[in-house]
């Protein structure tokens, strides 16, 4: 457990790594279907999004959907689980990158952090936060910092009691904070934000 001797350096964050159960990750297959789920789920409370995750999961008979049977599902179908317009189409638009790309598993494996951010988020609808979560939950990225997530602002900022009320300097304190945590900057987060029980649902 490499990560936890290096984040126990800082003694605020170690405080809070030894009230944990030590965290690990995991690699999946089908990245494009974490995508997908990562976009049902932007917005959302954690129990919601789980809820429509298995309504969109139960609509097919193997609970695998690829990206064709998710695009030859009917529109209003989707909708009917409780996605928004918008959302049924950003879930298309990843699926039609995928296959226009014939992207793989083992193509994105290949590509680093920053590299997949960039190629991602070139998918209308996908932000950097989605990719950080696919980077974070689905691809087993150990040096992944969500600096745009509010579970892991909130978390910093009362962890360290920052009292700064401008958005754009309390985001820089974060960011250099985090700096240190690297090249385990995914398990800070993971401890972060199960310390604040706020992890996203992805």
């Amino acid at each position: 457990m490499h990560h936890i001797e290096h984040l126990s350096k800082d003694k605020k964050l170690k405080k809070i790594i030894e009230s944990q159960t030590p965290h690990s990750l995991v690699k999946r297959k089908n990245v494009y279907l974490y995508l997908c789920f990562s976009i049902m789920g932007q917005q959302l409370s954690t129990k919601v999004a789980a809820v429509i995750r298995q309504r969109f999961i139960d609509l097919f008979p193997t609970q695998k959907p690829t990206s064709q049977q998710i695009l030859d599902m009917p529109f209003e179908t989707l909708r009917g689980i409780g996605l928004s317009n918008a959302k049924v189409s950003y879930v298309h638009n990843v699926c039609r990158f995928f296959m226009e790309e014939k992207i793989t598993d083992a193509k994105l494996n290949k590509m680093n952090n920053e590299e997949l951010i960039k190629y991602l988020s070139g998918i209308k609808g996908v932000g950097q936060w989605t990719v950080e979560m696919v980077l974070m939950f689905t691809l087993g990225r150990e040096d992944v910092f969500a600096l745009d997530d509010l579970g892991i602002q909130q978390s910093v900022t009362r962890l360290y009691n920052l009292q700064i009320d401008n958005k754009k300097l309390l985001r820089e304190k974060i960011k250099s904070l985090s700096e240190k945590w690297s090249p385990y900057r995914t398990y800070a987060c993971l401890y972060l934000w199960n310390w604040k029980d706020n992890k996203p649902k992805v």
